[in-house]
C-alpha cells in the first residue's frame, strides 16, 4: 500500500500529528497551540533478544497504515512497522477521542520471524519533553493509606511503579506533569499488574518520560507467529495547573467510551454490606434477614452477603482460609441456603449481591487438592491465587461466578483480591511461560470479566482489592466501580475520593459511610451509633461524604438508635431524588486541597458538581477537625454574566449571586461547626 506522509489523528482540543515517511515519529503532540514533546520522542520500547528497539532504531519500515472511526467520537490509528533484521513486527497503535485533549497509546509485538524471540520489555510510551520547569504529582498507595499525595520538582530521576502484583499497592498508576504552571499533562497506566512509569531528566534539560507495563522479572518467549499486547497508556492535555482540567476529560471519556453500563449500575443504587459490623464470625441467616427488613425501611435499595457464606459447615471458620470453595455453603450459618437468602431480599423490594474472591484460594480450600493444576506457583511455593493464566482456571472461574449469578440470583457481585502476587506464577506446565505468569494471569482475568459481563449483562460488578489497591483505568473498562478502601472515618474517605477522582469519575467510586467496626481494630475507624454524645450535625457529615460518589452502609442497622435510622432515611431519600443524578452525569470540580489522615491536608473540602448544560450545580462543603472557623471557595467553570440562585439545603436560605463574584469573591462559610457540612444547590435560568 502506499504510504501517507502523515498520520493526523488531531481532534480541536489536541495535536496528534505523526510522520510516516521517511521514518515514523512525533511531529506535535499535546494542545492545538503548545505541543509538549520533541521530534526526537522514541514513541515506544520494545527489548527483543537483549536488544532496545524503537522508532528512532535504523531499519523499521512502515509496512501498512489503518484508520478507525468506530465508534463514534473515536479516531483509532494504527502504524505497523516491520522490523526485517529479526523479523519483529510493532503495531503501534494511538487513539484519541472527540471534545478532549485525551488519548491513549499502545503496541502489540508480534514474531513473524522463523526464531522463537524473547521479549523483554514492552513500553506503550516514549516521549522526550523539551526543557522546562516541571513538577510532578503522584500518588502512593498501601492498605489504609490510599492515594498519599507526592509532589515534586522533577530535576532529577524519578520511577513510579507496582511490583506488588497489584496496580495501586506501590504507587498509583496516575502522575500528573506541571509545566512552569501554564499547562499539564496528565498520564495513567490502563493495567491491573505491576506497571512502571519513568522520568528520567537529560543532560540537555529535557525529560524522558517512558513506560507502561513492567519489565521486573518479566519475559515472554515468542514463537514464530505468535504475538504479545501490551497495556494502554492514557494521557490528557490541559492549560493552566489545575488538576481538574485533566480530572475532567478522563471522567468524561471514561463515562462515554469506557466504564461497563447497564440500568442497575447506572441507577447507583444505596447499598448495605454486613462487613464490618458483623465480619464472618457474628453472622447467621437471622441476623442478615433482620438487617435486610430494617434496609428496606430506610429505602437501601441492595444488600450485599459478604465474606463468610462459603466452605465447610462450620461456624467457627475464617473467611480467609476458605476461598476457592465456592461451591460450598457454610450451612451452619446459613441452613437455608443462599438462594433463600437472595429471595428474602428480593421479596422485599431490593437487589441481591454477593462477595466472592475468585482469583483467591485459601490454605483450607478444597479446590488446591481438586484442582493441584489451577494453583499459582512461584519456585514451588504457592502464592495464594488461582493463575488465571491457565485456560482451564479461567474457564472454571466462569463456572463458578455463572452459577453464582444463575443459582443465587445475585444481580450483583463484589469481587474482592486480598494478596500480594508479586512477580506471579513461575510454573510452566499451565499455559504461560516462567516470567510472564502475572502478565497472562491479568489477560485471563480481563477475559473473565468481559465474559461475564456478556453473558449476564445486568449484574453489576464491583472491584474491590483490600480496599482500594488495584484501582486503574484497566479494570475500570471492566466493572462498574471500584471500592475505594477498607477504612472509611471521613478525612480518610474525603483523601480516597480526592484522589481517585483524579483517575475516575465519581459515579466510578463506592465508598462506605462511617463504618461500625465491630471486630477489626483500627485507632481512627471509631464510630459508634449508640454513643450519647453524637451530634446530628455530625451524622450529616459522615453520611454526606460517603455520598459525594456511590455510597452505602456497614452498620447493624436493627440497632441503629431511632433518630439515626430517621436522619439515614432522609439522606438516602435526598440521594436519590436530587444528588444521585449529580454524581452520575455532572463534571466535578475540587475546591480545596486534599484533606489527609491523621489531621494532615486541607482541613475543609469542598466540591462542585456542574451538570454538563451548565445551568444546575451542587456544591458539597465540609469542615474537618481542626479547621479554622470560616472559609472562602471560589467556584468553577460558571457563567460570568449569569445571575445564579443559591439554596441551601439545611437552612432554607436563598440568595442570588453573579457568576463573575462567585468565582473571583467566591463563598463564605463561617456558620459550620467542626464536623459539619453544607449542601448548596446551585440554578440559572438564562
Amino acid at each position: 500500500m502506499t504510504i501517507p506522509a502523515a498520520l493526523d489523528l488531531s481532534t480541536a482540543e489536541c495535536a496528534c500529528l505523526l510522520r510516516l515517511v521517511p521514518h515514523i515519529g512525533l511531529i506535535r503532540l499535546g494542545l492545538d497551540d503548545e505541543s509538549w514533546v520533541l521530534e526526537s520522542s522514541a514513541l515506544f520500547s520494545v527489548v527483543v533478544d537483549g536488544h532496545l528497539l524503537d522508532s528512532q532504531t535504523p531499519g523499521w519500515q512502515v509496512r501498512r497504515v489503518s484508520e478507525y472511526k468506530e465508534p463514534l467520537g473515536v479516531r483509532h490509528g494504527c502504524a505497523e512497522l516491520v522490523y526485517a533484521a529479526s523479523g519483529i513486527v510493532v503495531e503501534y497503535h494511538v487513539v484519541t477521542y472527540v471534545d478532549t485533549a485525551v488519548l491513549e497509546t499502545w503496541i502489540v509485538v508480534r514474531n513473524e520471524g522463523e526464531a522463537p524471540r524473547r521479549v523483554t520489555r514492552l513500553d506503550s510510551l516514549a516521549l522526550d519533553l523539551p526543557p522546562n520547569l516541571y513538577e510532578l504529582c503522584a500518588f502512593t498507595g498501601a492498605w489504609g493509606a490510599e492515594f498519599e499525595p507526592l509532589q515534586m520538582r522533577l530535576d532529577r530521576s524519578m520511577t513510579l511503579e507496582s511490583r506488588s502484583g497489584r496496580s495501586s499497592h506501590g504507587h498509583s498508576p496516575w502522575f500528573t506533569l506541571r509545566r512552569n504552571g501554564r499547562s499539564l499533562m496528565s498520564g495513567m497506566v490502563a493495567w491491573s499488574g505491576n506497571w512502571v512509569v519513568r522520568l528520567t531528566p537529560r543532560v540537555d534539560g529535557a525529560i524522558v518520560v517512558s513506560g507502561g507495563l513492567h519489565d521486573w522479572e518479566f519475559a515472554v518467549d515468542l514463537a514464530p507467529g505468535a504475538s504479545v499486547e501490551a497495556p494502554p497508556v492514557v494521557l490528557a492535555f490541559a492549560r493552566g495547573d489545575d488538576l481538574d482540567e485533566t480530572a475532567v476529560q478522563f471522567a468524561r471519556v471514561g463515562r462515554r467510551f469506557w466504564y461497563p453500563r447497564n440500568a442497575l449500575a447506572d441507577e447507583l443504587p444505596v447499598e448495605w454490606n454486613h462487613w464490618w459490623a458483623y465480619e464472618d464470625r457474628a453472622l447467621d441467616e437471622a441476623t442478615f434477614r433482620a438487617n435486610v427488613d430494617a434496609a428496606a425501611r430506610l429505602g437501601i435499595e441492595v444488600c450485599t452477603l459478604d465474606a463468610g457464606w462459603f466452605g465447610m459447615a462450620d461456624a467457627g471458620t475464617h473467611w480467609y482460609e476458605q476461598r476457592g470453595d465456592w461451591d460450598l455453603v457454610n450451612t451452619a450459618r446459613f441452613p437455608s441456603g443462599i438462594r433463600a437468602l437472595a429471595d428474602y431480599v428480593h421479596d422485599r423490594g431490593m437487589r441481591f449481591g454477593i462477595w466472592c474472591e475468585v482469583e483467591g484460594l485459601g490454605i483450607h480450600a478444597q479446590l488446591a487438592e481438586r484442582h493441584s493444576e489451577f494453583v499459582a506457583l512461584r519456585d514451588g511455593e504457592r502464592l495464594g491465587y488461582v493463575c488465571l493464566g491457565n485456560p482451564a482456571a479461567q474457564q472454571w472461574a466462569f463456572a463458578t461466578l455463572n452459577r453464582l449469578i444463575r443459582d443465587y440470583g445475585c444481580d450483583w457481585i463484589k469481587l474482592d483480591f486480598n494478596l500480594d502476587p508479586g512477580a506471579g506464577c513461575n510454573r510452566t506446565d499451565h499455559g504461560h511461560g516462567a516470567e510472564d505468569g502475572l502478565y497472562a494471569h491479568y489477560r485471563g482475568y480481563y477475559a473473565l470479566l468481559d465474559r461475564l459481563r456478556a453473558v449476564h449483562p445486568d449484574v453489576v460488578l464491583e472491584n474491590c482489592s483490600s480496599g482500594g489497591l488495584r484501582i486503574d483505568p484497566g479494570i475500570a473498562r471492566r466493572t462498574h466501580m471500584a471500592f475505594l478502601s477498607d477504612p472509611d472515618w471521613p478525612e480518610h474517605s474525603l483523601q480516597v475520593f480526592w484522589g481517585a477522582t483524579c483517575m475516575l469519575a465519581p459515579d466510578a467510586c463506592l465508598h462506605w459511610s462511617f463504618c461500625e467496626w465491630a471486630f477489626a481494630r483500627h485507632p481512627s475507624q471509631t464510630f459508634d451509633p449508640r454513643d450519647p454524645t453524637l451530634q446530628p450535625h455530625q451524622i450529616d457529615y459522615y453520611t454526606r461524604i460517603s455520598m459525594l460518589r456511590r455510597f452505602g452502609f456497614s452498620q447493624r442497622l436493627p440497632d441503629l438508635p431511632e433518630w439515626i435510622a430517621q436522619r439515614y432515611a432522609a439522606h438516602i431519600q435526598f440521594y436519590k431524588t436530587v444528588m444521585r443524578r449529580f454524581v452520575r452525569e455532572a463534571d466535578m470540580y475540587r475546591l480545596t486541597g486534599q484533606p489527609l489522615g491523621e489531621g494532615r491536608g486541607d482541613r475543609w473540602a469542598g466540591f462542585q458538581y456542574s451538570m454538563p448544560e451548565g445551568h444546575a450545580h451542587l456544591i458539597a462543603v465540609f469542615r474537618l477537625l481542626g479547621g479554622e472557623p470560616s472559609r472562602v471557595l471560589r467556584l468553577k467553570r460558571l457563567q460570568p454574566d449569569r445571575t445564579y440562585t443559591l439554596s441551601w439545603v439545611d437552612t432554607g436560605r436563598q440568595a442570588q449571586i453573579g457568576g463573575a463574584a462567585l468565582m473571583d469573591a467566591g463563598l463564605r462559610f463561617d456558620d459550620l461547626p467542626e464536623e459539619g457540612s453544607a449542601i448548596v444547590l446551585v440554578h440559572s435560568e438564562d
